[in-house]
């Protein structure tokens, strides 16, 4: 697989649900971290997901911690608004984890406090705007990735 998609407590089940689909269009993995502002039999997200959430290579954490136990070793970067480096940096490998944040807050400072080095932000070029809808964010990010690794 090439990459690994985790959401840490996804608040909106329509983004999952998209996530999901980008997750088995790209050949990622998904991780999903509780707690979840949505249950996962939520029609919403079933929606958004069609009819290929069976298929669909996903692990489920019961928190934050349980997660980091289980992924000890992976090679992580993370994403938020308030990152200082832009995505196009990142020296993108098979197997990486890119880390997203919930809807309304993103990742919690203490994430972004202890890997200041491996979080970025995707550019906005509108004062207008602080952040991208989760499910975009996670596509641009995916998708540069993707085109990197296919260059190299």
């Amino acid at each position: 697989m090439p990459f690994n998609i985790v959401l840490i407590e996804p608040e909106i089940p329509n983004n999952t649900g998209n996530i999901g689909r980008l997750s088995l269009a790209t050949g990622s993995n998904l991780h999903l971290v509780k707690p979840f502002g949505f249950e996962i039999t939520d029609a919403r997200l079933k929606r958004a997901g069609l009819d290929y959430w069976q298929h669909i290579n996903v692990f489920y954490y019961d928190n934050i911690e349980d997660f980091y136990t289980k992924n000890s070793t992976a090679n992580m970067v993370y994403f938020s608004s308030h990152g200082e480096k832009s995505h196009w940096e990142i020296d993108f490998e098979d197997n990486m984890f890119f880390v997203f944040g919930k809807e309304s807050v993103g990742l919690s400072e203490n994430i972004t406090a202890e890997n200041k080095e491996d979080t970025y932000k995707i550019p906005l070029y509108s004062e207008h705007i602080r952040s991208l809808n989760l499910a975009n964010a996670v596509a641009v990010v995916t998708y540069e990735g993707l085109r990197k690794l296919h260059i190299k």
